[in-house]
């Protein structure tokens, strides 16, 4: 079935605007699904949608949103009241600045989409905005309501398209600061610094998308497998600590470089002069 999209209307910038869509990045088609089993029957459990007071079970298809203004007291909403609360951010995204791609944490990105062009006719458009985008070096910030909520977004570009990140509330994330006050304030030693930084740079790589397979669930789909033909899996042996309880963090680091670390000469003890026996009288 054809990938739908989940929003669609126009990027602007200035006086300048295209038709674009919006598409999930993510396809969770591949995930491992599971349901809730009754074991002593082996059927599957039905979720049922109950009245809260009568107990009665009512149809998904009959329900409708409400807001409760009052305690147990409700607004209901329908298809109509939610459309006359549109917005220009519900149709537009009109771009509102630019900023630095690195001043926008990772903390701060949620759910990406793909953003293409929406027909033909905003083309041209778009593709001057992607070149301009990407040569600038900047990010895009912009807000669109996406499933009934104006989000930030920034957008950025991606090969031959764009890409737009909704952006979390910073009262959304719980504040740092706190967290970080247990972190020592004094500098580490200019030597241990030197070599984590050559243990960092040893370990460098390309980045590589085959880097990140969920390893547990190709472990799970096994076990799987082994149950399905009534076999057992074993677990695999936690990985052995070395014993060597290090407190020297300059010879664990120089360790981890290969560097082979020598004991200290301790100095040859000093041989006591003898003082020559007093003649007798």
């Amino acid at each position: 079935m054809a990938q739908r999209p989940i929003w669609r209307g126009h990027l602007r910038l200035a006086l300048v605007s295209c038709p674009v869509a919006l598409y999930s990045v993510l396809r969770a088609s591949g995930e491992l699904h599971f349901h809730f089993i009754n074991p002593k029957t082996n059927h599957r459990v039905r979720m049922v949608t109950l009245d809260a007071d009568t107990d009665q079970e009512v149809s998904r298809k009959d329900l409708v949103k409400g807001y409760e203004f009052e305690k147990n007291r409700y607004v209901l909403l329908d298809d109509a009241d939610f459309a006359s609360a549109q917005i220009e951010s519900s149709s537009t995204m009109t771009v509102d600045k630019f900023v630095p791609r690195d001043a926008i944490h990772p903390i701060y990105f949620d759910t990406s989409y793909y953003m293409v062009p929406d027909g033909e006719a905003g083309e041209d458009v778009y593709v001057v905005l992607r070149d301009a985008i990407t040569k600038s070096g900047m990010a895009a910030l912009s807000r669109v309501v996406i499933a009934r909520r104006e989000r930030p977004v920034t957008i950025l570009p991606l090969q031959r398209g764009l890409v737009l990140h909704t952006l979390h509330d910073a009262r959304e994330l719980y504040p740092y600061e706190k967290l970080f006050e247990q972190v020592p304030q004094s500098r580490p030693d200019p030597e241990m610094v030197k070599l984590a930084t050559q243990l960092v740079e040893r370990q460098e790589g390309k980045f590589d998308l085959a880097d990140f397979e969920d390893r547990y669930e190709a472990k799970l789909r096994q076990v799987i497998e082994a149950k399905l033909k009534g076999e057992g899996i074993a677990p695999e042996a936690p990985t052995q600590s070395r014993g060597d309880n290090v407190i020297d963090l300059m010879a664990a680091l120089k360790r981890s470089l290969g560097q082979e670390t020598k004991p200290a000469k301790t100095a040859p003890a000093k041989k006591r002069k003898r003082t020559p026996a007093r003649k007798r009288a």
